[in-house]
């Protein structure tokens, strides 16, 4: 049997620094480790006893190469096996967007281990498909295949819809081809994955935080991914457990970009 790839990664560790605690960071959809990278180095350099693991979860940046089931399950199995495998402790876990929910089932799979939970704009609970990745999903499919340049790629996604900066940080998915571009994108793969998110219930890891583990939910205030009862459920699973806590921060969904010192701050001083 053939054992599946490692998921492509980058430590990020402050200049002379041997940190024995390590952070991975965990992206969203049609993102990659290296969203959190200026986030990630600032951290280590106010926190050197903590090493940052910049992740690409499965069919995202570098690890392409991964075989189905592409499932929540699947996606944090990956990162537990890159964890046994670089030989690192891994105390806490940070997930934004659908890699919020990954962590959240890491934690499930894996709580002994773990002591904090960070939960960046993303929601526990199952629903129908939608939102922006959703969305997203359904302009590529639409979009043309190839492009003669990234320009040309960015206005074809501006014209679905999506705001300009979200049309470059997307068109990060393109790779050369031909004289052009083309997406390195498995949609069908990306679909089967956002299919298990949205299906996926994790209500009972805020319910039962596993082991001694703290939880961490942080709703960006301009984002509606998290709904108000959403966060009001959070709020008294906190009071009952003492073990939950939310934050709200001002930004939209993509806070890495919004509001970096807000989400620095908050690691910094609970870490």
């Amino acid at each position: 049997m053939v054992s599946e790839p490692l998921l492509s990664h980058d430590r990020i560790v402050a200049p002379g620094a041997s940190p024995d605690r390590w952070l991975p960071f965990l992206h969203g959809v049609f993102g990659a480790g290296r969203n959190w990278g200026s986030i990630a180095r600032r951290l280590v350099r106010a926190r050197p006893e903590w090493g940052a693991l910049l992740v690409d979860l499965r069919l995202h940046g570098g690890s392409r190469s991964a075989a189905p089931p592409h499932t929540i399950g699947a996606a944090a199995a990956d990162v537990q096996r890159l964890v046994e495998t670089l030989g690192i402790t891994v105390p806490a876990i940070l997930g934004h967007s659908f890699g919020g929910k990954v962590a959240l089932e890491y934690a499930r799979a894996h709580g002994a281990q773990i002591e904090q939970v960070w939960v960046i704009d993303s929601t526990p609970a199952a629903g129908p498909p939608g939102g922006s990745a959703w969305r997203m999903l359904e302009a590529l499919r639409r979009v043309p295949a190839t492009f003669p340049t990234r320009e040309a790629a960015v206005r074809a996604i501006e014209a679905e819809g999506f705001e300009t900066g979200v049309a470059q940080w997307v068109s990060t998915n393109l790779e050369p081809a031909d004289g052009g571009y083309r997406w390195r994108l498995d949609l069908d793969g990306i679909e089967a994955l956002l299919r298990d998110f949205f299906r996926t219930d994790l209500w009972s890891v805020l319910e039962d935080p596993p082991g001694g583990a703290q939880i961490h939910v942080v709703k960006a205030t301009e984002s509606s991914v998290l709904s108000e009862d959403a966060c009001a459920r959070i709020e008294e699973i906190g009071r009952r457990t003492g073990r939950v806590h939310l934050h709200r921060l001002a930004g939209g969904h993509w806070l890495n970009a919004d509001n970096p010192d807000g989400v620095l701050d908050l690691l910094v001083r609970s870490l």
